[in-house]
């Protein structure tokens, strides 16, 4: 942390206001500053050995790549040919994870080209910044690099890397089949919206801008502030796992303290409730005993909501209550376990109306074997049965990219998926909810809920019915954890009067 972490001074990473800024702390949190101390990843890569474990050494060698990027490129760019997670174990500079090196030191040499662990650094002991003629003086001195202004720090193309995966298909009996699944292409995403259209980057949300002068180094008094400033904060969307960690953290050998996750988990929260899903809903009308309803969300993410790793989901809660507070309809309603009740088997489809309890629309990606399975295990993951994930606005199927961003299944052919007014791209989805009244007439009570997930039961189960060192330890941990959804969208009605048994004529708003 040196010269950018707290300054004892009170003069370094602060604000106007006095608010303490520096890049160490707020990074010290992230998933991305303990991407080789996380469990779950460390526990997924023991299942997919122990799956097929003639892949070991390749598995860990491509995984590492992303999660432990500054250890595992030391030893390739001096000449290992693999990189295992006991070697990272070993490794101070592996465990430091996504650290200021990962992006900091990256090479323009195919920029935004790059995907599945495919880095490129520069080895010319320099680190590059968004500042022009920076003091660099001490970091030469110190550290033995020397800092340089590139516009290229800013460029989205410095996530590409990581964040668009592509894995090597194997059949049951763990042989190749020469195709490759796209495990995720949350950089492809962005590039297939209207946010790189605008040039707005992934910078721009997940390291946001100060507009004032921070200077950013400690123990130098004569150094004016730099600006705009970025926020080190890099928060996504896994609220659950940043409370699982903070809870072990000396079990999982993190130094980052208790009020920096909690820092970081309301960052999180935050991002996920107020820049993630806008929705619209209304009543429509009632006749023929039943209230319709029309649900529009639009995603409001510079890529698809969920995006990223395929455990993750959202789904909609839907409860309608009479005057007495009794249910009269609940779709999507949660378990014990935070478990969908009555999920069909292998997966809920997607829906553009919903008329019963039993439906549920579920936004996420389902991937599956060689035989059309549907699999947990990457590795087997050879073909898509689904993906009616929110795509950002902008999103076009002639997209180049649309080959790794692909809308799979049921939306695909929905009419309202992504498409509005006859144009493409709106980012949004339209649902209609007919709710059966069975004679009742009065007002309804509506609550609508988008919950969140990062780690759904049934995409955990196949891996916690196994057991490894690491699987073992994770499991400890996560049936114990805090695994309650997050409600990133909410939507109420009150006293929605509706007439049940014969039609309620509401001229100004159709059914259609």
């Amino acid at each position: 942390m040196g010269c950018h972490g707290f300054d004892i001074n009170g003069f370094a990473s602060l604000t106007a206001e006095g608010q303490d800024v520096n890049v160490y702390d707020d990074w010290s949190a992230t998933m991305m500053a303990n991407s080789a101390k996380d469990p779950f990843w460390r526990a997924k890569v023991s299942h997919e050995i122990l799956i097929n474990p003639a892949h070991s050494v390749e598995l860990q060698t491509k995984c590492t790549s992303c999660h432990a990027p500054q250890g595992h490129y030391t030893a390739i760019l001096r000449g290992a040919s693999h990189y295992t997670i006991a070697e990272m174990l070993a490794d101070t500079t592996a465990m430091d994870g996504v650290s200021c090196g990962a992006c900091h030191m990256q090479s323009t040499d195919m920029l935004g080209s790059l995907h599945s662990g495919d880095l490129r650094f520069d080895t010319n002991r320099v680190v590059y910044g968004p500042y022009d003629i920076p003091f660099g003086a001490p970091m030469i001195q110190y550290v033995g690099f020397e800092p340089l202004f590139s516009e290229h720090i800013n460029d989205a193309g410095i996530c590409a890397g990581c964040h668009t995966l592509l894995t090597s298909s194997v059949d049951l009996e763990g042989n190749f089949t020469g195709e490759t699944f796209v495990e995720q292409a949350t950089y492809h995403e962005w590039l297939n919206s209207s946010y790189e259209a605008n040039e707005v980057s992934c910078q721009a949300c997940h390291i946001p801008r100060l507009e004032e002068p921070i200077v950013i180094s400690s123990n130098y008094a004569f150094l004016d502030g730099r600006e705009p400033f970025g926020l080190h904060e890099m928060v996504g969307a896994n609220t659950a796992m940043l409370k699982l960690m903070k809870e072990h953290r000396d079990t999982l050998g993190i130094t980052a303290t208790a009020a920096a996750y909690d820092e970081t988990i309301a960052k999180t929260l935050a991002m996920l409730q107020e820049q993630s899903v806008e929705p619209f809903l209304d009543f429509v009308e009632s006749s023929n005993d039943t209230a319709y309803f029309s649900l529009w969300l639009y995603n409001k993410a510079g890529h698809k909501f969920p995006s990223g790793y395929p455990s993750r989901r959202a789904f909609i809660e839907f409860l309608a209550t009479n005057e007495a507070g009794d249910t009269i309809f609940h779709s999507g309603k949660l378990d014990g376990n935070w478990e969908i009740e009555g999920l069909d088997e292998p997966f809920e489809p997607h829906y553009t109306m919903i008329r019963n309890e039993g439906e549920v629309q579920v936004f996420e990606m389902i991937p599956a074997d060689v035989n059309g399975n549907f699999t947990t295990v990457l590795e087997r993951a050879a073909q898509t049965l689904k993906d009616n994930r929110l795509p950002p606005q902008g999103f076009q199927t002639g997209h180049a990219v649309y080959d790794t961003t692909q809308i799979v299944g049921g939306a695909f052919a929905d009419a309202d998926f992504n498409w509005k007014n006859g144009l493409e791209g709106s980012g949004g989805d339209r649902l209609f909810y007919h709710i059966p009244l069975q004679g009742y007439s009065g007002n309804l009570n509506i609550q609508m809920r988008l919950h969140y997930q990062t780690m759904p039961p049934r995409w955990m189960a196949p891996m916690l019915a196994e057991s490894t060192p690491e699987i073992d330890l994770f499991k400890g941990m996560f049936e114990t954890a805090d695994r309650s959804t997050v409600v990133v969208a909410e939507k109420t009605l009150e006293d929605v009067f509706v007439i049940g048994g014969r039609a309620l004529l509401s001229p100004a708003c159709p059914r259609t």
